[in-house]
């Protein structure tokens, strides 16, 4: 397999109210999630953000397992805007709380840091 591509190919962030962190990610982000059915036996439930599988970037969802629970301070997912203030903003009004407001990361662009309504930790970077 070659090494010319990105090291994250799929992301999964760890929910307990599934509805209500579904309205958070739609509001921040303004792009619909879609449920994914469960199988017999399996109590998770599954929430995919949109995806294309030939653009860049990866892929994920949101997860709700009756064994993983959310914690803050784990891993960080960092998602793609085009001006992170924006999306910052926009996760406060939907519950969310700015950890960290926009700030530069030199030639890499800005991040800015909040807290979903479940408790994760996102980062929001953007080139402007």
């Amino acid at each position: 397999m070659s090494q010319n591509f990105n090291p994250v190919g799929w992301f999964e962030l760890y929910v307990d109210d599934m509805a209500r962190a579904k309205q958070f990610y739609e509001a921040v982000f303004q792009r619909p999630l879609a449920d994914l059915p469960t199988w017999p036996g399996n109590d998770t439930q599954m929430a995919v953000f949109a995806m294309d599988m030939n653009a860049t970037g990866a892929a994920g969802a949101l997860v709700k397992s009756p064994t993983i629970k959310p914690t803050p301070g784990s891993t960080t997912v960092y998602f793609s805007c085009l001006d992170c203030a924006t999306e910052a903003a926009r996760a406060a009004a939907a519950g969310g709380k700015v950890l960290q407001a926009r700030m530069p990361i030199g030639e890499y662009g800005f991040i800015a840091m909040v807290q979903d309504t479940e408790g994760n930790t996102i980062g929001l970077h953007s080139r402007q």
